[in-house]
Protein backbone atom coordinates (compact mmCIF):
# COMPACT_ATOMS: atom_id res chain seq x y z
CA UNK A 1 0.00 0.00 0.00
CA UNK A 2 1.29 3.48 -0.83
CA UNK A 3 0.97 5.82 2.18
CA UNK A 4 1.65 9.53 2.75
CA UNK A 5 2.28 11.23 6.10
CA UNK A 6 0.99 14.80 6.18
CA UNK A 7 3.37 17.56 7.28
CA UNK A 8 1.50 17.89 10.59
CA UNK A 9 2.67 14.44 11.73
CA UNK A 10 6.06 13.47 13.16
CA UNK A 11 8.41 12.00 10.56
CA UNK A 12 9.37 9.30 13.05
CA UNK A 13 5.94 7.70 12.54
CA UNK A 14 7.15 6.49 9.15
CA UNK A 15 9.27 3.82 10.87
CA UNK A 16 6.11 2.13 12.18
CA UNK A 17 4.87 1.31 8.67
CA UNK A 18 7.96 0.18 6.79
CA UNK A 19 6.13 -2.83 5.35
CA UNK A 20 4.30 -0.31 3.16
CA UNK A 21 5.59 2.12 0.57
CA UNK A 22 5.50 5.22 2.77
CA UNK A 23 6.44 8.82 2.08
CA UNK A 24 6.40 12.11 3.96
CA UNK A 25 4.92 15.26 2.40
CA UNK A 26 8.25 17.07 2.79
CA UNK A 27 10.14 14.28 0.96
CA UNK A 28 7.80 14.71 -2.00
CA UNK A 29 8.32 18.49 -2.03
CA UNK A 30 4.63 19.03 -1.27
CA UNK A 31 4.99 21.21 1.83
CA UNK A 32 2.35 23.93 2.25
CA UNK A 33 0.09 22.46 -0.43
CA UNK A 34 -3.59 23.12 0.15
CA UNK A 35 -5.60 19.97 0.92
CA UNK A 36 -7.36 19.80 -2.45
CA UNK A 37 -4.09 20.22 -4.32
CA UNK A 38 -2.40 17.62 -2.12
CA UNK A 39 -5.16 15.09 -2.79
CA UNK A 40 -4.88 15.70 -6.55
CA UNK A 41 -1.11 15.10 -6.39
CA UNK A 42 -1.73 11.90 -4.44
CA UNK A 43 -4.18 10.64 -7.05
CA UNK A 44 -1.70 11.43 -9.83
CA UNK A 45 0.98 9.38 -8.07
CA UNK A 46 -1.31 6.48 -7.12
CA UNK A 47 -1.28 6.91 -3.36
CA UNK A 48 -3.79 4.87 -1.36
CA UNK A 49 -3.85 6.58 2.04
CA UNK A 50 -3.13 9.97 3.59
CA UNK A 51 -2.39 10.10 7.33
CA UNK A 52 -3.14 13.50 8.85
CA UNK A 53 -3.74 15.34 12.11
CA UNK A 54 -5.98 17.87 10.33
CA UNK A 55 -9.35 17.30 11.94
CA UNK A 56 -11.04 19.77 9.58
CA UNK A 57 -10.02 17.96 6.40
CA UNK A 58 -13.02 15.63 6.58
CA UNK A 59 -15.34 18.65 6.37
CA UNK A 60 -13.36 20.63 3.79
CA UNK A 61 -13.17 18.17 0.91
CA UNK A 62 -15.63 16.29 -1.27
CA UNK A 63 -14.13 12.82 -1.04
CA UNK A 64 -16.30 11.48 -3.84
CA UNK A 65 -13.80 13.24 -6.16
CA UNK A 66 -10.75 11.46 -4.72
CA UNK A 67 -10.26 7.67 -4.64
CA UNK A 68 -8.09 7.97 -1.52
CA UNK A 69 -8.54 6.89 2.08
CA UNK A 70 -7.70 9.52 4.68
CA UNK A 71 -6.77 8.43 8.20
CA UNK A 72 -7.41 11.31 10.56
CA UNK A 73 -5.55 10.81 13.83
CA UNK A 74 -7.42 12.30 16.79
CA UNK A 75 -5.32 12.69 19.93
CA UNK A 76 -4.36 15.19 22.61
CA UNK A 77 -1.33 16.26 20.57
CA UNK A 78 0.62 15.21 17.51
CA UNK A 79 3.85 14.15 19.19
CA UNK A 80 5.33 10.81 18.28
CA UNK A 81 4.92 9.44 21.82
CA UNK A 82 1.20 10.18 21.76
CA UNK A 83 0.57 8.96 18.22
CA UNK A 84 2.66 5.79 18.70
CA UNK A 85 -0.21 4.53 20.89
CA UNK A 86 -2.50 4.65 17.85
CA UNK A 87 -0.29 2.44 15.66
CA UNK A 88 -2.11 -0.83 16.56
CA UNK A 89 -5.47 0.75 15.64
CA UNK A 90 -4.01 2.13 12.41
CA UNK A 91 -2.56 -1.27 11.47
CA UNK A 92 -5.90 -2.92 12.16
CA UNK A 93 -7.71 -0.40 9.94
CA UNK A 94 -5.17 -0.87 7.13
CA UNK A 95 -5.50 -4.65 7.31
CA UNK A 96 -9.31 -4.48 7.31
CA UNK A 97 -9.28 -2.27 4.23
CA UNK A 98 -10.02 1.42 4.49
CA UNK A 99 -12.99 2.95 2.70
CA UNK A 100 -12.37 5.94 0.45
CA UNK A 101 -12.63 9.20 2.35
CA UNK A 102 -12.04 9.89 6.04
CA UNK A 103 -11.56 7.32 8.78
CA UNK A 104 -11.06 8.57 12.32
CA UNK A 105 -8.54 6.87 14.59
CA UNK A 106 -9.15 8.19 18.09
CA UNK A 107 -6.86 8.03 21.12
CA UNK A 108 -9.04 6.45 23.80
CA UNK A 109 -6.50 7.36 26.50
Amino acid sequence: MKLLLDENLPKKLKADFLEHEIYIVSNKGWNSKQNGELLKLMVAENFDVLFTFDQNLQFQQNFEKYPIAVVDLIAEDNTYLTLKKLVPQIREALEAGLPKGPTLIIDKK
